[in-house]
């Protein structure tokens, strides 16, 4: 007889299978469990940033463009009435033609590198281990709201449900690693290696240095 839940080899009248500890009557449908905590997470959504754009005219030859100006219209002026003639004035000097504005050209903006992401190892208590570069989300079953966007999606294997679908959120800020809680059920507590313990505020993004210990209800993982 096998074990309904494994596989696993069950020997004559065992009550209870010896690798996953299932009972030897266990079927996959008499495992599964409604999920008693549905919603157990909010979300913050992210304020709106409006860019701001400064755009200049720039001509086909690549130089910026003066403005013309405008010249309004001068009424017609009205025929005067016959003077008698006057004395011929003497020719006016000639008038120099004014100086062309100098031809500004557009800056070109420096060549400024991103900032190179770390590469961090995250070493989780149930024997998983995620490398990241990026942005992610951690917990039983995470999703992210349709504007948010991570480059990972960690799921914890948690059967006693300890750990919130959307536990918490992380990234990465001038080279260091940060959580931030999600509003999670039952919170996420950081142990720094300098011995310093705190329990994060949910919203609120906190600096976890290389070696800490992020707790997340029963599980935790450690940063390297």
């Amino acid at each position: 007889m096998n074990c309904l839940i494994c596989g696993a080899r069950l020997p004559t009248g065992a009550m209870f299978c010896g690798e996953c500890g299932s009972s030897s009557t266990a079927t996959p449908k008499t495992r599964k469990r409604p999920d008693p905590r549905p919603s157990d997470t909010t979300i913050i959504q992210p304020l709106p940033r409006q860019p701001v754009v400064i755009s200049v005219p720039l001509g086909a030859d690549g130089r910026v463009q003066q403005p013309t100006p405008v010249v309004a219209a001068q009424p017609a002026p009205t025929e005067p009435p016959p003077a008698a003639p006057a004395a011929p004035r003497p020719p006016a000097p000639p008038v120099a033609p004014p100086l062309a504005p100098p031809v500004m050209r557009a800056a070109a903006p420096p060549d400024i590198a991103p900032p190179r992401a770390s590469l961090f190892v995250l070493q989780f208590s149930t024997g998983e281990t995620v490398s990241t570069q990026g942005t992610g989300l951690i917990g039983r079953r995470p999703l992210p709201q349709p504007t948010e966007r991570f480059d990972t999606l960690v799921q914890v294997n948690d059967l006693g449900m300890s750990v919130s679908k959307s536990h918490l959120e992380f990234g990465q800020h001038e080279g260091e690693f940060w959580v931030s809680d999600r509003f999670s059920g039952n919170g996420t507590i950081v142990r720094r290696p300098d011995s310093t313990s705190m329990r994060c505020e949910p919203g609120r993004r906190y600096l976890v240095p290389r070696g800490s210990r992020v707790e997340i209800a029963d599980q935790f993982f450690m940063v390297n």
